[in-house]
């Protein structure tokens, strides 16, 4: 993977506020929430107005128990359960996001297929992992701010779910951030981490309100880092022109 750019140096992060990202926005929710898409599926944009809908794989990596299949739900706009219980095999999602390209001004359709597979699942079936790692794009891995064994764990998921020579984007996220009386990692730890491994590091709540604002700064990041991915792989941004930068963010507290 490529450095990561400084945070918004490749899209608008606050586009979707504006009255022309409300315009496209629109155009995924229905009744002020976000409309659910199949795999078939795709937001109505009308035929005169130039958007191109690139498309991108992404795994969600965790332990059990940290919250890998509510997060997908709050990254698609489902209702997120608040009763666990284990992924039976793998479950997918689709989440349609626009950006507004910084440079250029273009708007780009994000059409993101998430892939979440229970961690027993993995440990059972030998081919569920390699197939949620085919054609993979980026892989989301999850730690649980009230379990320090999560935390712990990253090294290993980030082994596992990725080798070293594939172009893969690489977010952490961690969830139940605002359970501040159970929190068993440090927010210095989580700057350690970011800083010797070099990858962004987001911090999610559990709130489960579906506000765009909630999910805006993850995403936008996510398309962010897929997008200058593309350009280093096709030459046209270097791989070394920019460097990691503060990109660790709080989404949802």
């Amino acid at each position: 993977m490529a450095h990561p750019p400084p945070s918004g140096s490749v899209v608008l992060m606050d586009w979707y506020r504006s009255v022309e990202g409300k315009g496209f926005f629109s155009r995924i929710k229905r009744k002020e929430k976000r409309r659910i898409f199949g795999l078939l599926e795709a937001p109505p944009i009308p035929p005169l107005i130039n958007v191109d809908t690139v498309r991108y794989k992404v795994f969600l990596s965790g332990k059990s128990g940290v919250g890998k299949t509510a997060l997908a739900a709050r990254l698609a706009g489902l209702d997120v359960s608040s009763v666990h219980y284990e992924t039976i095999g793998i479950q997918t999602s689709v989440v349609f996001w626009p950006v507004k390209l910084r440079d250029s001004g273009q708007v780009l359709l994000f059409r993101l297929h998430l892939w979440d597979c229970g961690e027993n699942a993995l440990r059972r079936f030998d081919h569920l992992l390699p197939t949620c790692k085919e054609q993979l794009d980026a892989v989301l891995f999850l730690f649980s701010f009230t379990d320090h064994s999560s935390f712990d764990d990253l090294p290993g998921q980030i082994a596992r779910g990725c080798d070293p020579s594939d172009n893969v984007v690489k977010l952490v996220v961690g969830t139940k951030f605002d359970l501040f009386m159970h929190t068993d990692v440090t927010e210095r730890e989580v700057k350690a981490f970011q800083e010797q491994w070099a990858v962004p590091v987001f911090c999610i709540g559990g709130d489960a309100c579906d506000d765009l604002q909630n999910v805006a700064p993850l995403l936008n990041t996510l398309a962010e880092l897929l997008w200058h991915q593309d350009c280093v792989t096709v030459g046209a941004v270097p791989a070394n022109e920019s460097a990691v930068g503060d990109t660790s963010s709080r989404a949802g507290h």
